[in-house]
């Protein structure tokens, strides 16, 4: 079973049964799903488990009381349960919440929303945001106007099927369909129509422009004087989404300047901006940008840095404040086919990249500022600690540090120390105790000291390290060669073919990091040295023959 958050919860049996039963705090969660994307809810398997009890038997007529009691203390919610027996013989009752058509709320006009792993009250204007942005049936489904689903660009359709079908990250189940079938399943096309999605992704020039909203992106240079040195303007409606982004990349000359450091680091180029920077700050302007509502994409390129405006303020639930870790989609179906484009990870913003990339250039982290009707987001061009480049990537060398890790240590190298409270605030992590997975390992080799205790606990990186690079070392597995990993999975394979990744690791040394793993394998298959079949945690690998 998945893990909680956006669209799953997991509540014990006694929050439905007997005295312990609590049908308000069930009716909250159900209203905030059907106010989001929709969602499940596992009655019947405890937090951080995946499955019941092996002996848990549900009551015959559970089903019939769930549905009854949320009748009564809900509006605008539907809810769908389902005895599921599991894989141990444990029953639990999965609680389908589709997504809900008009706003949902309590009988006494209380509002909720699901907000990443969490429900959370909605009040006043809040209140209006929702409804304002939730019509019966979303921008992207709607066909207005009526455009016949194969007038569609033919180039555009036959790059964006090559482009699907070659993606690892489509199911092999969908990459069989037709071409309309696959218009169908990404909700490009309904009936004889193009959606307005179908028509921003694969539409001829004349009906893009119909959409009265579809994005215009304009790119404007200014000079140490704040005067207009160069500006290029994407209004034409000849691009879909995805070849905009591609376009401003390359007809932008300015992102590809480079910066050559002094000698004797590590890395002796380093782009003045970043291209996965500048792609994820495009992605998430054309996918997270609401289409009921005009207004032009700017990059505004200054000296020290660059400005990206975004019409429109951040999806109702997403604040400055905790853009990092909270997920919300409002273009669902345009996100799903970015996903499958390998353009974004669907799971989040694209923020946590963005914090990644530029602490690790040893550049500060992107400034997210929201008004009312726009959206900027600023990253600096100017590089704080050019031998901050060098220790990160010595770090995740020795130690294949995860996301987290290289956001946390980015930032810790850039100041000379930083209080528990301070690093929880730049994180965005509440409490304080909600540090630990981003410090534990680097505090257990070494790279981060701590003196203090609490929340005036201060964390550093040692100077000397930061300079000379003099990273403990060691002759452990965590360390290993990747051309003595490769061997020792191809042995292990000769051995034990159709393995799992995680069986594989266990028998080689569980000590080597999952990702270090997936990394070599991954290298493996593209050599043809290894093959695999099934997908996510069916895959099974075995050598070539």
């Amino acid at each position: 079973m998945s893990q909680e958050g956006q669209l799953l919860d997991k509540k014990s049996l006694r929050s439905v049964i007997g005295k312990t039963a609590d049908w308000n705090e069930l009716a909250k969660d159900c209203i905030a799903f059907a106010n989001a994307t929709g969602g499940r809810l596992l009655l019947g398997v405890e937090d951080r488990q995946n499955l019941p009890v092996a002996e848990q038997r549900i009551p015959a007529d559970l089903p019939d009381t769930i549905r009854r009691k949320l009748a009564e203390r809900t509006v605008n919610v539907i809810v769908l349960p389902d005895i599921v027996t599991a894989a141990n013989g444990g029953q639990y009752i999965e609680l389908a919440i589709p997504r809900s058509l008009a706003v949902a709320s309590t009988t006494d006009g209380r509002y909720y929303l699901r907000i990443a792993d969490q429900s959370k009250p909605i009040t006043g204007d809040d209140v209006l945001r929702l409804a304002g942005e939730r019509s019966a049936l979303p921008w992207e489904t709607q066909t207005t106007l009526h455009v016949a689903r194969d007038a569609v660009d033919p180039a555009k359709l036959e790059k964006l099927v090559n482009a699907l079908r070659a993606s690892d990250s489509v199911k092999p189940s969908v990459k069989e369909k037709t071409t309309d079938e696959l218009l169908d399943h990404y909700q490009l096309a309904h009936g004889p129509h193009l959606t307005h999605l179908g028509i921003l992704c694969l539409g001829q020039q004349r009906h893009r422009a119909q959409l009265a909203t579809a994005p215009v992106i304009q790119f404007i240079k200014f000079d140490e004087h704040d005067q207009k040195v160069n500006k290029l303007v994407w209004d034409d409606q000849t691009a879909s989404p995805m070849e905009l982004i591609e376009s401003v990349w390359q007809e932008v000359p300015d992102f590809r300047e480079r910066y050559e450091l002094p000698n004797g680091l590590y890395r002796q180029h380093v782009p003045a901006f970043d291209e996965v920077v500048v792609r994820e700050l495009l992605v998430n302007a054309l996918v997270h940008r609401p289409y009921t509502q005009r207004g032009d994409i700017f990059l505004n390129l200054y000296p020290d840095r660059l400005e990206v405006v975004n019409p429109g303020p951040l999806p109702l639930g997403v604040t400055p404040q905790n853009v990092l870790h909270t997920t919300v989609r409002r273009n669902e179906h345009l996100a799903r086919l970015f996903h499958d484009l390998k353009l974004m990870e669907r799971e989040g913003s694209g923020f946590d990249k963005i914090f990644e990339v530029l602490l690790s250039q040893g550049r500060p982290a992107p400034e997210l500022i929201e008004t009312h009707d726009r959206v900027q987001v600023t990253v600096r061009r100017r590089i704080l600690k050019p031998e901050v480049i060098d220790f990160i990537a010595k770090a995740d060398q020795t130690y294949q540090l995860t996301q987290r890790e290289r956001i946390a240590l980015g930032l810790l190298a850039q100041h000379d120390a930083l209080t528990a409270r301070e690093l929880a605030v730049v994180l965005e992590l509440s409490p304080v105790e909600a540090l630990q997975p981003w410090l534990t390992r680097l505090l257990d080799w070494s790279i981060v000291k701590c003196a203090g205790r609490t929340q005036a606990t201060r964390y550093f990186v040692d100077p000397a390290l930061l300079r000379d690079l003099n990273f403990a070392g060691g002759t452990t597995l965590k360390r290993i060669e990747p051309h003595r990993l490769a061997a020792l999975i191809l042995e292990d394979l000769g051995s034990y073919p159709k393995s799992a990744i995680g069986d594989i690791r266990q028998r080689i040394g569980g000590e080597i990091h999952p990702k270090l793993v997936k990394r070599t394998l991954d290298t493996l298959v593209e050599k043809c040295e290894v093959q695999f079949e099934g997908e996510n945690r069916w895959r099974r690998y075995r050598l070539a023959r």
